[in-house]
Protein backbone atom coordinates (compact mmCIF):
# COMPACT_ATOMS: atom_id res chain seq x y z
CA UNK A 1 0.00 0.00 0.00
CA UNK A 2 1.58 3.40 -1.17
CA UNK A 3 1.95 5.74 2.00
CA UNK A 4 0.73 9.80 2.40
CA UNK A 5 3.73 11.17 0.97
CA UNK A 6 1.85 14.00 -0.51
CA UNK A 7 0.22 14.58 3.09
CA UNK A 8 3.93 14.39 4.20
CA UNK A 9 5.61 16.63 1.62
CA UNK A 10 3.22 19.41 2.10
CA UNK A 11 0.62 20.26 4.35
CA UNK A 12 -1.98 23.28 3.92
CA UNK A 13 -5.14 24.08 6.03
CA UNK A 14 -8.53 26.03 5.37
CA UNK A 15 -11.27 27.35 7.26
CA UNK A 16 -14.59 28.33 6.21
CA UNK A 17 -18.15 30.00 7.12
CA UNK A 18 -19.46 27.31 8.88
CA UNK A 19 -20.26 26.73 12.39
CA UNK A 20 -16.72 25.17 13.72
CA UNK A 21 -15.45 23.49 16.79
CA UNK A 22 -12.63 22.30 18.53
CA UNK A 23 -14.47 19.98 20.74
CA UNK A 24 -13.64 16.11 20.29
CA UNK A 25 -15.77 13.16 20.99
CA UNK A 26 -12.92 11.59 23.26
CA UNK A 27 -12.52 13.33 27.24
CA UNK A 28 -9.14 11.32 27.32
CA UNK A 29 -7.61 12.94 23.70
CA UNK A 30 -6.36 16.34 24.26
CA UNK A 31 -6.30 18.55 20.82
CA UNK A 32 -3.04 20.13 19.64
CA UNK A 33 -4.33 23.11 18.17
CA UNK A 34 -7.03 25.94 18.36
CA UNK A 35 -8.91 28.52 16.71
CA UNK A 36 -7.64 32.12 16.11
CA UNK A 37 -7.33 35.07 13.66
CA UNK A 38 -5.55 33.54 10.67
CA UNK A 39 -7.42 30.86 10.47
CA UNK A 40 -10.71 32.43 10.74
CA UNK A 41 -9.61 34.84 7.08
CA UNK A 42 -10.25 31.74 5.28
CA UNK A 43 -13.59 31.20 3.73
CA UNK A 44 -14.30 27.32 2.49
CA UNK A 45 -16.70 26.65 0.16
CA UNK A 46 -17.98 23.30 -0.94
CA UNK A 47 -18.81 20.50 2.22
CA UNK A 48 -17.31 16.79 3.51
CA UNK A 49 -17.15 14.95 0.54
CA UNK A 50 -17.15 17.78 -2.32
CA UNK A 51 -14.08 19.33 -3.89
CA UNK A 52 -13.45 22.29 -1.74
CA UNK A 53 -12.65 26.02 -2.82
CA UNK A 54 -10.99 28.11 0.11
CA UNK A 55 -10.33 31.93 -0.07
CA UNK A 56 -7.79 33.86 1.72
CA UNK A 57 -5.85 36.91 1.94
CA UNK A 58 -2.06 36.32 0.67
CA UNK A 59 0.20 36.21 2.31
CA UNK A 60 -1.39 34.51 5.11
CA UNK A 61 0.60 33.21 7.85
CA UNK A 62 0.71 32.20 11.66
CA UNK A 63 3.15 31.64 14.24
CA UNK A 64 0.97 28.83 16.14
CA UNK A 65 -1.36 26.27 13.79
CA UNK A 66 -4.89 27.07 14.08
CA UNK A 67 -7.83 24.63 13.37
CA UNK A 68 -11.38 24.50 13.45
CA UNK A 69 -13.82 21.56 12.69
CA UNK A 70 -16.07 23.35 9.71
CA UNK A 71 -18.84 20.10 9.65
CA UNK A 72 -18.13 17.74 12.86
CA UNK A 73 -18.74 14.10 11.58
CA UNK A 74 -20.62 11.82 14.78
CA UNK A 75 -17.66 8.52 14.06
CA UNK A 76 -14.51 7.79 16.41
CA UNK A 77 -12.35 10.42 17.04
CA UNK A 78 -8.75 10.22 16.14
CA UNK A 79 -6.53 9.39 18.52
CA UNK A 80 -2.85 9.34 18.69
CA UNK A 81 -1.06 6.41 16.71
CA UNK A 82 -4.10 5.91 15.27
CA UNK A 83 -4.82 5.46 11.61
CA UNK A 84 -6.47 7.82 9.60
CA UNK A 85 -7.95 7.80 5.87
CA UNK A 86 -8.13 11.69 3.93
CA UNK A 87 -9.65 13.64 1.41
CA UNK A 88 -7.43 16.73 1.54
CA UNK A 89 -6.57 19.90 -0.56
CA UNK A 90 -3.34 22.34 0.45
CA UNK A 91 -2.85 25.70 0.08
CA UNK A 92 0.58 27.37 -0.34
CA UNK A 93 -0.20 30.20 2.14
CA UNK A 94 2.22 33.01 0.83
CA UNK A 95 0.63 32.79 -3.19
CA UNK A 96 -2.57 30.90 -2.64
CA UNK A 97 -1.61 28.44 -5.25
CA UNK A 98 -2.76 25.21 -4.68
CA UNK A 99 -0.11 22.51 -4.34
CA UNK A 100 -1.80 19.02 -3.95
CA UNK A 101 -5.39 17.85 -3.72
CA UNK A 102 -6.85 14.13 -3.69
CA UNK A 103 -9.79 13.47 -5.85
CA UNK A 104 -12.90 13.29 -3.36
CA UNK A 105 -13.97 9.93 -5.22
CA UNK A 106 -13.26 7.65 -2.91
CA UNK A 107 -10.05 6.52 -5.42
CA UNK A 108 -6.97 7.90 -3.79
CA UNK A 109 -8.01 8.43 -0.28
CA UNK A 110 -4.76 8.91 2.17
CA UNK A 111 -4.17 6.62 4.87
CA UNK A 112 -1.25 7.52 7.77
CA UNK A 113 -0.73 6.91 11.35
CA UNK A 114 -1.32 10.12 13.24
CA UNK A 115 1.86 10.76 14.89
CA UNK A 116 5.00 12.59 13.99
CA UNK A 117 7.06 9.76 12.52
CA UNK A 118 4.68 9.62 9.73
CA UNK A 119 3.28 12.90 9.05
CA UNK A 120 4.57 16.32 9.83
CA UNK A 121 3.70 18.15 12.94
CA UNK A 122 1.15 20.62 11.61
CA UNK A 123 -0.97 17.92 10.36
CA UNK A 124 -1.32 15.82 13.01
CA UNK A 125 -2.10 18.97 14.75
CA UNK A 126 -4.86 19.83 12.29
CA UNK A 127 -6.27 16.07 12.93
CA UNK A 128 -6.01 14.90 16.34
CA UNK A 129 -9.30 14.36 17.91
CA UNK A 130 -11.14 14.87 15.28
CA UNK A 131 -14.14 12.64 14.68
CA UNK A 132 -14.77 10.44 11.65
CA UNK A 133 -17.07 12.46 9.28
CA UNK A 134 -15.23 15.74 10.02
CA UNK A 135 -14.18 19.07 7.78
CA UNK A 136 -11.61 20.44 9.08
CA UNK A 137 -9.75 24.02 8.22
CA UNK A 138 -6.39 24.79 9.64
CA UNK A 139 -3.56 26.98 9.23
CA UNK A 140 0.17 25.51 9.83
CA UNK A 141 2.77 27.32 11.12
CA UNK A 142 6.16 27.40 9.66
CA UNK A 143 7.41 25.49 12.52
CA UNK A 144 5.11 22.89 12.02
CA UNK A 145 6.36 21.98 8.71
CA UNK A 146 9.95 21.14 9.12
CA UNK A 147 11.04 17.52 8.10
CA UNK A 148 12.78 15.51 10.59
CA UNK A 149 15.72 17.14 9.42
CA UNK A 150 14.42 20.57 10.61
CA UNK A 151 13.90 21.71 7.17
CA UNK A 152 11.24 23.24 5.43
CA UNK A 153 9.35 20.35 3.76
CA UNK A 154 9.05 20.25 -0.50
CA UNK A 155 10.18 23.97 -1.54
CA UNK A 156 8.42 25.92 0.72
CA UNK A 157 10.25 29.17 2.20
CA UNK A 158 11.44 28.86 5.99
CA UNK A 159 8.37 31.50 6.78
CA UNK A 160 5.25 30.02 4.48
CA UNK A 161 2.34 28.88 6.38
CA UNK A 162 0.19 26.45 4.68
CA UNK A 163 -3.70 26.55 4.56
CA UNK A 164 -4.83 22.68 4.43
CA UNK A 165 -8.79 21.56 4.20
CA UNK A 166 -9.12 17.76 4.99
CA UNK A 167 -12.47 15.43 5.09
CA UNK A 168 -11.78 13.41 8.10
CA UNK A 169 -13.29 10.14 6.23
CA UNK A 170 -12.41 7.34 8.53
CA UNK A 171 -10.49 6.82 11.77
CA UNK A 172 -9.40 3.72 12.97
CA UNK A 173 -7.31 2.01 16.29
CA UNK A 174 -3.59 2.02 16.29
CA UNK A 175 -3.19 -1.68 17.00
CA UNK A 176 -5.65 -4.63 17.79
CA UNK A 177 -7.10 -4.16 21.21
CA UNK A 178 -9.39 -7.01 21.45
CA UNK A 179 -9.19 -9.85 24.83
CA UNK A 180 -6.56 -12.16 24.88
CA UNK A 181 -7.45 -15.60 23.26
CA UNK A 182 -6.60 -19.21 24.30
CA UNK A 183 -3.79 -20.86 21.81
CA UNK A 184 -4.54 -22.87 19.22
CA UNK A 185 -1.97 -25.99 18.35
CA UNK A 186 -0.75 -26.05 15.05
CA UNK A 187 -0.56 -22.77 14.88
CA UNK A 188 2.80 -20.28 14.46
CA UNK A 189 3.66 -18.75 17.69
CA UNK A 190 3.34 -14.67 17.78
CA UNK A 191 5.42 -12.91 20.60
CA UNK A 192 4.60 -8.79 20.03
CA UNK A 193 7.03 -6.51 20.83
CA UNK A 194 6.73 -2.80 23.24
CA UNK A 195 4.61 -1.20 20.42
CA UNK A 196 2.58 -4.11 18.68
CA UNK A 197 4.85 -5.66 15.80
CA UNK A 198 4.52 -9.65 15.72
CA UNK A 199 7.00 -11.57 15.81
CA UNK A 200 6.43 -14.65 13.90
CA UNK A 201 7.86 -18.42 14.89
CA UNK A 202 6.55 -21.32 12.35
CA UNK A 203 6.58 -24.55 13.23
CA UNK A 204 8.50 -27.32 11.81
CA UNK A 205 5.22 -29.58 10.77
CA UNK A 206 4.28 -29.66 7.17
CA UNK A 207 2.01 -26.82 5.90
CA UNK A 208 -1.65 -26.98 6.33
CA UNK A 209 -3.91 -27.12 3.03
CA UNK A 210 -6.84 -25.62 3.67
CA UNK A 211 -7.07 -21.95 5.18
CA UNK A 212 -6.74 -21.79 8.90
CA UNK A 213 -7.57 -18.68 10.83
CA UNK A 214 -6.87 -17.75 14.85
CA UNK A 215 -8.46 -15.68 16.63
CA UNK A 216 -5.44 -14.11 19.07
CA UNK A 217 -7.39 -10.97 20.48
CA UNK A 218 -11.26 -10.90 20.11
CA UNK A 219 -12.13 -7.55 19.21
CA UNK A 220 -15.80 -5.62 20.10
CA UNK A 221 -15.66 -3.52 17.30
CA UNK A 222 -17.77 -3.80 13.86
CA UNK A 223 -17.99 -7.16 11.75
CA UNK A 224 -15.81 -7.14 8.51
CA UNK A 225 -18.12 -7.90 5.91
CA UNK A 226 -17.38 -9.65 2.47
CA UNK A 227 -15.76 -7.30 -0.14
CA UNK A 228 -15.18 -4.12 2.46
CA UNK A 229 -12.88 -1.80 2.80
CA UNK A 230 -10.04 -2.94 6.02
CA UNK A 231 -7.54 -0.81 7.84
CA UNK A 232 -5.30 -3.45 9.41
CA UNK A 233 -1.85 -4.13 10.51
CA UNK A 234 -0.25 -6.95 9.01
CA UNK A 235 3.08 -8.83 8.87
CA UNK A 236 2.99 -11.70 6.44
CA UNK A 237 6.19 -14.22 6.48
CA UNK A 238 6.70 -17.68 4.35
CA UNK A 239 5.27 -20.89 5.60
CA UNK A 240 8.68 -22.60 4.58
CA UNK A 241 11.51 -21.00 6.34
CA UNK A 242 9.64 -17.98 8.09
CA UNK A 243 10.90 -15.35 5.67
CA UNK A 244 9.29 -11.88 5.94
CA UNK A 245 7.96 -10.96 2.88
CA UNK A 246 5.72 -8.05 3.31
CA UNK A 247 4.84 -5.74 6.44
CA UNK A 248 2.61 -2.49 6.69
CA UNK A 249 4.77 -1.98 10.53
CA UNK A 250 8.21 -1.71 8.56
CA UNK A 251 6.30 0.91 6.73
CA UNK A 252 5.01 2.43 10.26
CA UNK A 253 1.83 3.14 8.24
CA UNK A 254 -1.53 0.48 8.44
CA UNK A 255 -3.03 -0.41 5.45
CA UNK A 256 -6.39 0.44 3.79
CA UNK A 257 -7.84 -1.70 1.38
CA UNK A 258 -11.16 -3.42 -0.22
CA UNK A 259 -11.22 -7.45 0.43
CA UNK A 260 -11.91 -7.25 -3.58
CA UNK A 261 -8.68 -6.37 -4.19
CA UNK A 262 -6.40 -9.39 -2.05
CA UNK A 263 -6.16 -12.94 -2.40
CA UNK A 264 -8.62 -15.16 -1.46
CA UNK A 265 -7.57 -16.52 1.60
CA UNK A 266 -7.05 -12.78 3.37
CA UNK A 267 -10.10 -11.89 2.28
CA UNK A 268 -11.80 -14.85 3.40
CA UNK A 269 -9.77 -14.81 6.76
CA UNK A 270 -11.30 -11.20 7.75
CA UNK A 271 -14.48 -11.60 6.63
CA UNK A 272 -16.30 -12.40 10.19
CA UNK A 273 -14.43 -11.02 12.23
CA UNK A 274 -14.33 -7.68 14.49
CA UNK A 275 -12.46 -4.51 14.78
CA UNK A 276 -10.37 -4.81 17.43
CA UNK A 277 -9.30 -8.58 16.59
CA UNK A 278 -5.81 -9.72 15.89
CA UNK A 279 -5.68 -12.83 13.60
CA UNK A 280 -3.03 -15.67 12.37
CA UNK A 281 -4.36 -16.55 8.76
CA UNK A 282 -2.28 -19.49 6.73
CA UNK A 283 -3.21 -19.73 3.71
CA UNK A 284 -2.18 -22.14 1.42
CA UNK A 285 -1.16 -22.03 -2.52
CA UNK A 286 -4.47 -22.18 -4.18
CA UNK A 287 -5.83 -19.09 -1.71
CA UNK A 288 -2.68 -17.39 -2.32
CA UNK A 289 -0.75 -16.56 -5.45
CA UNK A 290 -1.27 -20.51 -6.35
CA UNK A 291 2.19 -21.44 -8.73
CA UNK A 292 3.16 -18.03 -10.02
CA UNK A 293 6.29 -16.10 -8.25
CA UNK A 294 5.03 -13.05 -6.49
CA UNK A 295 8.39 -10.65 -5.95
CA UNK A 296 9.64 -12.59 -3.15
CA UNK A 297 7.01 -14.98 -3.10
CA UNK A 298 7.97 -17.99 -4.94
CA UNK A 299 5.47 -19.95 -6.28
CA UNK A 300 3.30 -22.89 -4.54
CA UNK A 301 4.30 -20.64 -1.23
CA UNK A 302 1.75 -21.22 2.02
CA UNK A 303 1.74 -17.94 3.29
CA UNK A 304 1.21 -16.90 7.10
CA UNK A 305 -0.08 -13.66 8.47
CA UNK A 306 -0.80 -11.79 11.17
CA UNK A 307 -3.37 -9.18 11.38
CA UNK A 308 -4.54 -6.50 13.41
CA UNK A 309 -8.06 -5.55 12.12
CA UNK A 310 -7.81 -1.34 12.37
CA UNK A 311 -11.19 -0.48 11.05
CA UNK A 312 -13.86 -1.30 8.06
CA UNK A 313 -16.47 0.52 6.21
CA UNK A 314 -19.00 -0.51 4.00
Amino acid sequence: MRRSSALIVSIALIAGLSACSTATSDPSCTPLAESGSAVDKVKVSGGFGELPTAEFPTPLTTSKTERKILVKGDGAPALPGGAVTLDFTIYNGETGDILGQTKYDGTDLQTSSLDDNSLIHGLVATIQCAPAGSQIVSVIAPTDLLDQNGAPVGDLGKDTSLVVVADLVSTSLARANGKDQPAQDGFPAVVLDADGVPGITVPSSQAPTDLKVEVLKKGDGPVVQAGSSVTVHYTGVLWSDGTVFDSSWSRKTPATFSLNGVVPGFAQALEGQTVGSQIVAIIPPDLGYGNQDNGTIPSGSTLVFVIDILGTTP
